[in-house]
């Protein structure tokens, strides 16, 4: 941590600009080295104020709704794409005038909307997203290929299709089926695709590989990863892109809180001035365990807390660590790596108030982008 915590509004989220733009690096150098297209899914990170930094390194954004492609339009350059289980009819004409491909999760969507798009008069890359009935993901919360998944076109679906129409209107396929993972997965599930959809493929100017690749880990495995790009790209002659949220921001930011009170009740514990349920809410539903910088696990050190939010939600904790010494009132906690979905998914639950976003680098120092108050709060009810 390259900043100093003394002063600063709490709950805030900080960005160190410099490990962001060490992401940006890597992603850039694996772009360079297959050709390929990397955008950012801002359904991961979206604090826009780094936009400008990102669109150094990046090919463009995309969203997952019509606010995700307007904010991805008006501050980032480079493409804008987009995917969502099922458009709405009265977002569509905008939808149109912001992107450049917009990807249907099903034929009868694209039946529907293919006329409209021909219509505007704009040129936009219309693709298909496929479900390969392949997923290594454990945890069905976030695998899109469980039995029953609202996501994507199967391989018994798209043969059906074809029988009586065919696919003039599509310029590309995208598929989506990794969660946090490293490149052997990839490769695996590239084989797949290449093995059930490599004769649709053919036919196509690009495909999307989707996003849950965790590029910027310290162990992922790049050269893999630049093997399955190049394998699409020689054997079918297409472009390909990668839509990487969490691995921009991934070890990038971090939460700085305050310790409210200490209080006993069969264990030590501590109330913070930061929510698992409003500011961190995958805490809860991945699960995990956010580090906390100079804390260990329950028993490491001498003082073990069990540490909490401040709202009536009674599994509002976000987990035990031990402490070299005893927490007091006003104490500061520096919580690791969030700057990905913590920012997108904090909510108001409470009336509890939104953290500010800051930022640091070595020129500026830190910075503080934005705070939020009451109003905040008020403006989501009525």
């Amino acid at each position: 941590m390259n900043f100093d915590v003394k002063n600063l509004p709490t709950p805030i989220y900080i960005v160190d600009e410099s490990l962001l733009k060490k992401n940006l690096e890597l992603l850039k150098q694996v772009s360079d080295a297959t050709g390929c297209k990397i955008l950012l899914a801002q359904k991961a990170f979206s604090m826009f104020s780094e936009y400008p930094l990102i669109g150094e390194y990046l090919q463009g954004t995309t969203a997952s709704s019509l606010y995700e492609a307007r904010l991805g339009r008006e501050e980032m350059k480079g493409e804008v794409h987009i995917f969502s289980p099922a458009y709405r009819e009265d977002e569509i004409s905008e939808i149109i005038s912001l992107c450049d491909h917009m990807v249907f999760n099903s034929f009868s969507q694209l039946k529907k909307y293919h006329p409209v798009i021909e219509s505007s008069g704009k040129k936009i890359d219309c693709g298909l997203r496929i479900n390969p009935e392949y997923s290594e993901i454990e945890t069905d919360l976030y695998n899109p290929c469980i039995p029953g998944s609202r996501f994507g076109i199967t391989l018994t679906q798209f043969e059906h299709y074809l029988e009586t129409e065919n696919l003039e209107e599509i310029n590309g396929l995208h598929f989506h089926t990794m969660c946090e993972q490293n490149s052997d997965v990839l490769e695996r599930t590239v084989r797949v695709v290449d093995e059930k959809f490599g004769k649709f493929i053919s036919k196509m100017k690009w495909v999307n590989f989707g996003g849950g690749h965790h590029i910027t880990r310290p162990d992922y495995d790049i050269d893999t990863l630049i093997d399955s790009i190049q394998f699409m790209k020689e054997k079918y002659g297409v472009e390909v892109y990668l839509e990487p949220g969490e691995a921009v921001a991934l070890n990038t930011g971090y939460l700085v809180t305050k310790v409210l009170d200490t209080l006993e009740n069969g264990m030590d514990i501590a109330i913070l001035d930061t929510s698992a349920a409003c500011h961190m809410p995958d805490v809860l539903e991945m699960p995990y365990r956010p580090e906390v910088i100079g804390a260990g696990k329950p028993g490491e050190n001498p003082f073990t807390y069990r540490l909490g939010g401040p709202t009536c939600l009674a599994g509002d904790v976000i987990g035990d660590y031990s402490f070299k010494e005893p927490l007091q009132p006003g104490d500061t906690l520096v919580f690791c790596d969030m700057a990905h979905y913590s920012m997108v998914k904090n909510n108001t639950f409470n009336g509890i108030g939104l953290p500010a976003i800051g930022a640091w680098s070595p020129e500026k120092g830190t910075r503080i982008i934005r705070q939020f108050g009451y109003d905040d709060f008020k403006m989501r009810l009525s």
